[in-house]
Formats: C-alpha cells, structure tokens, sequence
C-alpha cells in the first residue's frame, strides 16, 4: 500500500516540538499510516531524542538548519520564530506541488512569530495566507467531539461583530465538506447560539440568533443537509458528545475549546478547514514551562497524524 507522505514541522525550536515529533515517531504504529517527513532542524533533533531517550525507527529530516545549537528551550526569541515561519513556510511550498500529500504542524510561539516580524494571530490566519484562500475555518476534532468555529483568534466583542448569516453558512459548508471526507454518511450537525440560551427567544442578547443564525441554517437545510439550530451550547455539546451530532458549530474560540480541551488535550487534533492542502496540528501550545525535559505527552501529535493520514487518502 502507498502510504501518504506526511510533512511534520518542527514547530518553535525552543518549545515541546522537537520532544513531541521524536517521541511520537518512537511508536511503530505510526508508520503503518503514514511516511513522516520532518521539517526542521537535526541538530534540534538529535537534542530531543537525547532528552526524551526516544528511538524514532528512522527520522527523514529536511534540515533547514536555522537555529543554533545552543538556542535555550523554554524561551521566546525572534530567532526561533523565523525558524518555526519557514518551517511552515516550506512544508506549505512542497504540499502545493504535491510533494507531500499533508502537513502536520507542532506548535508555535504566537509572541516569538511576531517577534520575528510575522504578524499573525497563529497558524490558521498563518497558513491561509500562504496558499492563498480567502477564508478558512479552526476545527477540532477529539474522540466524542468535532467542533468549528465560525470565529476564532480575535476579542469577544470583535468576534460577535464579525459573525454573520453569510459566514455562518460558508462554516457550515465548510464542516460538512471536511466530515464527507472522511465518511460518505451526510453528517448531523449542530449549530450554536452566540447567547446564553441561544437568546432564550430573544430575552437575551441583541437578536444575534435571529439576525446571524437563523438564515444560515435555513439556507443550509434547504440544500437538504442535517442541520439544527441555533441551540445553547452547554446542551449541545452534551448531545454531541454522547453521538447525537458529528459536528458542533461553535461561534467563537471558548464556546470551542472549552469543551473540547476539558474532555483531555492528549486526543485533541486541530484541522484547517477550507485550505487547497491537507494540515492537522497537536491540539496543544509550545508548552515552554516543561520544554526540555521529556515530559511532554505525544498523544496528540499521534492523533494529529493519523487525522492527517486520513484525510490524504480520501
């Protein structure tokens, strides 16, 4: 069987992915899904499996050898946010031209990114600007949840003013689109309110469910897709996670990640919905408090590449 290619980058040097990429290739059962292909630096490499006592059962590496080194773990610099840029930078140019067949990102410094000049909220905003799409979609997916967001790295405020019926829709789409990759079943979804009680009939809020959502799932169910709505988020993460829904649509970053991150980080996997290339993420930070010692959890990035591995093949 030709497995896909899969492109890990290394993420910020200084942060858990080096630890996170080696201890995640020391498990065999990555390979009978993927071929891993890192972009990042040897020398970083070398350093984590040194630290973590991982044995990788091989560890093709384009070395871009960017950082030097004596480049300290645990804190934030411009230079190791150059290096995770161009990481991203060349696993994006070599999915484009099909030479891998996705991306599978470790985590970065958002402070050490701008430091180094690039100014993007994180990799979602990052990577829709490199292959040039107009609008894409945070999603995460976790064993009992998958859920993506119409609004994501901005202020609340920000966000509430930035949802509309249009967008609303074009998420939806957008989720859909993702699960039919990976099932052929039409997927059941579950809309969000943006207030608590999704506006309790209008007692709450400014009229953000009627005016922003209620459109859009009407327009959604008059393609004949699955779609309910707008419903409280507490209860409709509850029925998502006990198999009633295969996809929430939450409409801003915490309405997301709350419930997804409090049923456990090690399963999460964040997805870019929406872009020409296929890119899967640990559903954790740079972890800079723990980087350097080997105590980081490599469940996430083996989930992040299974995900990947998936959706290539579909």
């Amino acid at each position: 069987m030709n497995l896909p290619r899969i492109g890990i980058t290394m993420g910020d040097p200084a942060g858990v992915g080096p630890e996170v990429i080696v201890k995640a290739l020391a498990h065999p059962e990555a390979y009978d899904y993927c071929r891993p292909l890192v972009i990042g630096d040897r020398v970083r490499l070398e350093k984590a499996i040194a630290i973590t006592g991982a044995q990788p059962k091989e560890l093709e590496c384009i070395d871009m050898g960017l950082v030097p080194k004596e480049l300290p773990f645990g804190k934030v610099s411009a230079r190791a946010g150059e290096a995770a840029y161009r990481y991203i930078e060349r696993a994006v140019q070599l999915a484009l031209e099909r030479e891998i067949d996705a991306i599978c990102t470790a985590p970065i410094n958002k402070e050490a990114l701008n430091a180094a000049g690039h100014k993007y909220p994180g990799h979602t905003e990052l990577l829709a600007e490199l292959t040039g799409t107009a609008e894409v979609s945070l999603t995460l997916f976790s064993p009992k949840l998958r859920v993506i967001h119409v609004t994501a790295h901005m202020g609340l405020l920000e966000a509430i003013d930035r949802i509309d019926a249009p967008l609303v829709e074009r998420t939806i789409a957008r989720g859909r689109d993702l699960l039919l990759r990976i099932s052929d079943k039409e997927p059941r979804i579950g809309v969000c309110g943006v207030n608590p009680h999704a506006g309790e009939g209008g007692l709450f809020g400014r009229g953000e469910e009627a005016d922003k959502i209620v459109p859009a799932i009407a327009a959604a169910r008059a393609q004949g897709w699955k779609v309910d709505g707008p419903l409280p988020a507490d209860s409709l993460f509850y029925l998502a996670a006990r198999g009633d829904y295969d996809l929430v649509v939450a409409m801003y970053h915490d309405q997301g990640h709350g419930p997804v991150k409090a049923m456990g980080l090690e399963h999460g996997v964040n997805i870019t919905a929406g872009l020409p290339i296929v890119r899967t993420s640990v559903d954790h930070g740079t972890a800079f408090d723990i980087a350097g010692t080997g105590k980081v959890d490599e469940q996430s990035m083996l989930e992040a590449l299974k995900q990947a591995a998936a959706l290539a093949r579909r």
